[in-house]
């Protein structure tokens, strides 16, 4: 394998993250000042400059960006005025946690080789279940191109639609490394999992450690060491986020042990949920497949990250996630900043969370409202009020009755109207804020969002049917460890819970009557989370994340966005849950790590009261019969059963993916020579050509506008559509039919037509249009002769046209424009 190539990538990794030290720690001033975050932060002040300049020269991008990263770290780090009478120190209010920094470089390394592992054995960029094809392809036509944005191969002459910021990530970094595309694929995608597994130890790690240090001061309570308790809370976030997945296969499971009878009611209860047959759950569960587990809610995509990166896709929707995490970790550090410290909580909200959300729109465009339903819920149930961040805002809400002392609001003599009122303030404040940010992060990344503004797909918010809602069956599958997890928190914090579950049992009842059967689990988090975060219980921010995790799992039931990536909610809920799945991940660390720290402390407590009752004269009298600590172990059982239950799918799934490993490499490509060998000498033919030239090949769907019979088995998810254009970046006149979901049918389904034509139509037809998409090459391979009977393709014998290359199945022909005949 390329072990070269594996640490050039970690020592680049580790040269970025150093660079983001300073940085992060500027920006998180809480308990490991922002360490798991280094990498994400120098990231985005690398790439959104690259980005910018990228419009311009591509080739200029990686070196503006490391540039302006490297003047941010000096900033951040360096004592400015020592520097300006030439002494080179540190900043002396700088702090830095070395011993975080240790912990997440080992967890990165970890996490990094682990997913090296998984690629090496499965390198290859298939087109089939996924869409690799896409990302390839994307990532050789950023190695392409001169400028921003780069041409789409699979629409010649266009721009891309698609969102490419994590591509371009991926390209920067391959080319500060100097590293060919074909190897970077896999190499980024290691670099982006182990990103995110770092952050979500990070994150968990310091929220744990900041509700240990409650009592403290913030600075205090920024610069306090990490404990075990806030290591096992991280840990157990890196678990939850990087390998975890949901109940399917552990139901599975349970299913093969369970006695015939009851293993048949229980088939039977979770078919009648997924509009299934009894006997069809039976034979699902006897036989492992490690893409059952992201399909278990019909109509829709439940994925996780184990299967995401276990897959393979370069995708946005995975790239997308560490700046998410950036951004939890953002609205973290803002709950942790004091209420007086108004200029620094401003550059959060109106700085530093507005560049991450300006990149990441063009990262993962999906993200961009969750970005700031994060920020939102982060300037809510922050103990300052929202408005206070406007000039003049604090005497507003001293007006409106509300301050800045979180839970002590509204003690005393308040009648709840007033209190609902002060409370509805603070959250249209907070919305109105949120907003503000928002409208700055999309002009951070106005040239992406106008472009995509411009595209002739017609997308909008529909409602859901009741029909298509999730079963409550479906529901326990995918989310039942983490709700478990957060209920049994949560009641454990707010204590006196017995009228507030009497309300979230009314409106669990009445959502199943009315068909929203999401609520039975969503609401009493929702509930007990806000009470327990406004009403000052001893909660912190792995709360937030419980919410906004509740609250994008019951979005999807009720709204939908409509687009080619269908059928109707399939993809809303697929990009939606994954970001669910890493929130609620990060706060299950936490949660889990708080509840075993209090059965600790309980027991504890209670070992110290009999003593004292001992001391006092009772004798063993009044001892509580033993000492065993039932509390602390009945927690620890209940982790572990969670852990467990949920790591069965890994365990099923890397032992199918290892076993009977090929020699390991990270060549996306090699599979071309060894799958494909009559294509590949052509293909690599076509990845010598310089530039962008543009390539007539088949389009990527069988709809055939002239009547004939497209015998490819697809036009898309196949190795016969399109593999020239996607495995070179050579940009064809029309790829797959996903372009009909960036630029609407006509546009994509009139190109078609013109493909057609060029290589059936009568001579004059061909030449005007040859002329018009500028093709310099025709490709006539496998897909060609499916698509178009070998005898009917007319394209090759006009004048101008002539033989560049044959091998095996392929020919490529050449087209000399300036000899093609006159245009009729």
């Amino acid at each position: 394998m390329e072990y070269a190539l594996v640490v050039r990538w970690l020592l680049l990794f580790a040269l970025v993250a150093v660079a983001g030290v300073p940085i992060a720690a500027r920006l998180f001033r809480v308990p490991g000042r922002g360490a798991g975050f280094a990498l994400p932060v120098a990231l985005v002040v690398l790439a959104l400059p690259a980005y910018w300049v990228g419009h311009f020269s591509l080739a200029a991008g990686p070196l503006v960006g490391v540039v302006v990263l490297f003047v941010a770290a000096a900033v951040a780090g360096l004592d400015l005025a020592a520097l300006r009478e030439g002494e080179l120190r540190g900043a002396p209010d700088l702090t830095i946690d070395r011993r975080a920094l240790a912990d997440v470089a080992a967890v990165f390394v970890v996490a990094f080789c682990f997913l090296v592992a998984v690629r090496a054995v499965d390198p290859a960029v298939h087109a089939i279940g996924g869409e690799k094809f896409l990302d390839f392809g994307l990532l050789k036509s950023l190695a392409r191109a001169e400028a921003l944005p780069p041409e789409d191969m699979w629409f010649a002459g266009e721009p891309i639609r698609y969102y490419y910021g994590g591509h371009l990530i991926a390209s920067l970094l391959a080319r500060l490394s100097a590293t060919p595309p074909r190897f970077a694929y896999n190499l980024a995608l290691a670099g982006f999992y182990a990103m995110l597994v770092t952050a979500a130890y990070d994150l968990a790690a310091a929220i744990s450690a900041s509700r240990r240090a409650e009592p403290a001061s913030a600075r205090d309570r920024a610069d306090a060491p990490r404990e075990g308790s806030a290591r096992l809370a991280g840990l157990l976030s890196a678990f939850f986020v990087g390998f975890a997945a949901n109940l399917h296969t552990a139901a599975d499971v349970a299913l093969g042990v369970l006695p015939g009878g009851l293993r048949t009611v229980v088939a039977a209860w979770i078919a009648a949920g997924n509009d299934a047959d009894p006997a069809e759950v039976l034979a699902d569960a006897s036989d492992f497949f490690y893409f059952d587990a992201s399909r278990v809610i019909p109509g829709t995509i439940n994925e996780f990250p184990l299967f995401a990166w276990l897959n393979g896709d370069l995708h946005a929707h995975m790239m997308g996630l560490p700046f998410l995490l950036l951004v939890a970790g953002l609205a973290f550090a803002y709950s942790e900043t004091p209420a007086v410290d108004v200029r620094r909580r401003r550059l959060l909200v109106f700085g530093a969370v507005p560049v991450v959300a300006g990149l990441q729109s063009v990262v993962d465009t999906w993200s961009f409202p969750t970005v700031f339903g994060l920020l939102f819920l982060g300037l809510a149930f922050a103990p300052a009020h929202p408005l206070s961040l406007l000039p003049g805002g604090s005497r507003f809400a001293a007006t409106a009755g509300d301050t800045t002392d979180g839970g002590a609001e509204g003690k005393g003599a308040d009648d709840g109207g007033a209190r609902l009122g002060r409370e509805l303030g603070r959250l249209a404040g907070a919305l109105g804020i949120a907003v503000i940010a928002g409208i700055v992060g999309l002009v951070l990344s106005a040239p992406f969002v106008t472009l995509a503004a411009g595209g002739g797909s017609s997308r909008s918010l529909e409602l859901l049917a009741a029909a298509d809602r999730s079963s409550l069956q479906g529901l326990l599958v995918v989310h039942g460890a983490f709700v478990l997890a957060f209920g049994a928190y949560l009641l454990s914090r707010v204590g006196r819970a017995t009228p507030v579950l009497v309300g979230v049992v009314a409106v669990a009842v009445a959502a199943s009557a009315v068909d929203l059967p999401v609520l039975v689990l969503t609401a009493p988090l929702l509930v007990l989370g806000f009470v327990a975060l406004r009403f000052d219980r001893p909660v912190g921010f792995e709360t937030v994340l419980v919410v906004g995790g509740a609250g994008l799992v019951t979005m999807v039931e009720i709204v939908y966005l409509t687009e080619q990536a269908g059928p109707l909610r399939m993809n809303t809920v697929f990009k939606f849950y994954i970001q669910t799945w890493v929130l609620w991940g990060v706060a299950a660390g936490a949660t889990l790590a708080g509840l075993l720290r209090q059965g600790t402390e309980t027991a504890t407590r209670a070992a110290a009261t009999r003593a004292r009752a001992t001391t006092d004269g009772g004798g063993e009298d009044q001892l509580d019969g033993t000492d065993f600590p039932v509390r602390r172990v009945l927690a620890a059982c209940f982790v572990l059963l969670l852990v467990v239950s949920t790591s069965t799918y890994g365990a099923f799934a890397l032992g199918n993916h290892f076993g009977n490993a090929p020699e390991p490499t990270l060549d996306a490509t090699a599979f071309v020579e060894r799958d494909h060998p009559e294509e590949a000498p052509a293909i690599r033919w076509l990845d010598r050509r310089g530039g962008r030239p543009t390539l007539l090949s088949a389009p990527g769907t069988t709809w055939h506008s002239r009547g004939g019979t497209d015998e490819r088995e697809r036009g898309m998810y196949g190795w016969n559509s399109n593999p020239a254009a996607s495995l070179t970046g050579v940009p064809t006149v029309a790829g797959w039919q996903h372009e009909v979901g960036y630029r609407g049918p006509d546009a994509y389904y009139s190109r078609v037509r013109d493909v057609d034509t060029m290589f059936l139509g009568a001579p004059r037809e061909q030449a005007r249009l040859l002329r018009q998409y500028d093709v310099e090459y025709v490709w006539i391979g496998p897909a060609e002769r499916l698509r178009y009977d070998d005898g009917a393709i007319t394209v090759t014998e006009l004048e101008g046209v002539s033989v560049a290359y044959r091998e095996g199945s392929v020919t490529v022909y050449r087209v000399d424009s300036e000899e093609l005949p006159a245009a009729g």
